[in-house]
């Protein structure tokens, strides 16, 4: 029950923050100019990917430059498109005139969607000046920003630095769990050679949230200790087949694995 609980309540939020974030009170801005441009925020969000939504994101910049939402909203198409260079441009403005608000989605982003480490890195370390006690959640609700940190340095081949920051986060009271926290750290000690404490967070994963992905790594541990792994590899490719994996709308998730890694075994 408390498993349901939890990834219940983080659908949840993810649904409610998709659905609510671009929607500003205007009532709470202040200036005419701006109060208008919120305005037209607010229209165009609802048609976001519009060329109509996109003209009035221009207007809206052009009452109020310092109304940070408009060039985050008009920058989204062009992310989702595969324009980063556009994306880049009017997210950086985003984040110049309100960077309390913006500099997670841009972190998520770089790490996500560029796979700009340093990028990412550098945001969410001057991210903790606005929010030194918890960073929040990536856009899709996947990772704490603590983890995404993690795994950026590991990308980077800062592995130890990884695993100790994965680790803190999950001991910390109060933590939200994400969806694949403990197949992450999993793989970042099967990447250091510590094989005992991969297959404690594989096993801790399989209890909670069960993959192909995680399976695969699993029978990779049975393998190396000359162990029967064929079982397990068996069911990977099983699980794989149902469509267990991991998925996301746009991108690939940073350690996914395909069919072929896993016939390959």
């Amino acid at each position: 029950m408390e498993k349901f609980q939890r990834y219940y309540l983080s659908f949840l939020l993810l649904i409610v923050y998709t659905n609510t974030i671009a929607q500003v009170n205007c009532n709470a801005v202040e200036g005419e100019n701006c109060k208008k441009a919120c305005e037209l925020y607010n229209w165009a969000s609802d048609r976001q990917g519009s060329r109509e939504s996109q003209e009035a994101f221009d207007k809206a910049i052009g009452l109020c430059p310092e109304f940070s939402n408009s060039y985050m909203e008009k920058a989204v198409p062009y992310l989702k498109n595969g324009d980063f260079v556009t994306w880049k441009i009017l997210i950086d403005k985003a984040v110049a005139a309100n960077p309390k608000m913006h500099l997670g989605y841009r972190g998520w982003c770089k790490f996500q969607f560029l796979r700009d480490y340093k990028g990412a890195i550098q945001d969410l370390e001057e991210l903790k000046k606005y929010y030194p006690d918890d960073l929040g959640r990536s856009l899709n609700g996947d990772y704490h920003l603590e983890v995404v940190k993690a795994m950026s340095y590991s990308a980077l081949g800062q592995k130890e630095k990884a695993a100790e920051i994965i680790e803190k986060a999950l001991a910390s009271k109060g933590y939200f769990k994400g969806m694949y926290d403990h197949y992450q750290l999993g793989v970042t000690y099967f990447e250091l050679g510590r094989y005992d404490k991969a297959l404690d967070n594989f096993e801790k994963q399989s209890k909670e949230n069960n993959f192909a992905e995680n399976i695969y790594f699993k029978s990779k541990v049975s393998k190396i200790r000359n162990k029967d792994y064929l079982d397990l590899k068996k069911l990977a490719l099983m699980t794989y087949d149902e469509g267990k994996t991991m998925k996301d709308v746009y991108t690939h998730h940073f350690n996914k694995i395909y069919r072929k890694q896993i016939e390959e075994l």
